[in-house]
């Protein structure tokens, strides 16, 4: 599987109108501006292959990519967008909430953090909302060329510890799209993923019923 051949295939609105589950699915989520679209792109060695927006909150859709017809990167809505309506924020957790609780075919979660401002409350809600979901989770410390090697090491070192207190099983890497660091690593999880997935068919039935994210 090469991520370098993903190719745009469809964008959903509707939980309704998600994809046939046939192939297996690794889903990208990220509060907004944390680079989860940079990551992406980056990934597929792509300069636009996922939109990248200074307006956070803007893509309300999950965006499908086929890699080689083996499996998909699904891009997630951004959370953690201020200035939205409370609308929006209720769509998005019915939009997101079905497909991650539910989707049968998703393989692991990509969660994309700013590494200079990791687990913070709203990414820690993020987890804490996923841990029902029994999902596979690797964190992305994305924009780690902005920080020293030193101290991205010390915060490597750090979101483990925290996250085995936090979302027990979910490991985390340090990623920089301009540096272009990290790709093998990340490449690595996902492939490993897909493996995984397609040795085992998916369980039976639904996941365990999800929460809101804002709480209720």
């Amino acid at each position: 599987m090469r991520l370098e051949n993903a190719r745009y295939h469809v964008s959903v609105h509707d939980p309704r109108l998600l994809p046939r589950d046939t192939l297996p699915e690794v889903a990208f989520i990220g509060r907004s501006n944390a680079g989860k679209s940079s990551a992406l792109n980056t990934l597929a060695g792509r300069r636009r292959l996922a939109f990248v927006s200074k307006t956070p909150g803007r893509t309300q859709l999950i965006n499908f990519f086929t890699v080689d017809e083996d499996a998909f990167l699904v891009d997630l809505p951004g959370y953690g967008y201020a200035g939205v309506p409370h609308e929006v924020r209720e769509h998005w957790d019915t939009l997101v909430g079905e497909y991650v609780f539910h989707r049968r075919a998703l393989a692991g979660v990509i969660v994309v953090m700013d590494s200079r401002h990791p687990l913070t409350p709203q990414d820690r809600r993020l987890l804490d909302w996923l841990q029902p979901s029994g999902r596979k989770v690797h964190v992305l410390l994305s924009k780690a060329d902005k920080l020293s090697a030193q101290a991205g090491q010390r915060t490597l070192a750090q979101v483990r510890k925290d996250l085995d207190q936090v979302y027990p099983g979910a490991t985390a890497q340090l990623f920089s799209s301009p540096k272009r660091s990290g790709i093998a690593e990340a490449q690595s999880c996902i492939e490993a993923w897909v493996a995984d997935h397609q040795q085992k068919a998916p369980a039976q039935g639904n996941r365990p019923g999800q929460k809101s994210l804002n709480g209720n």
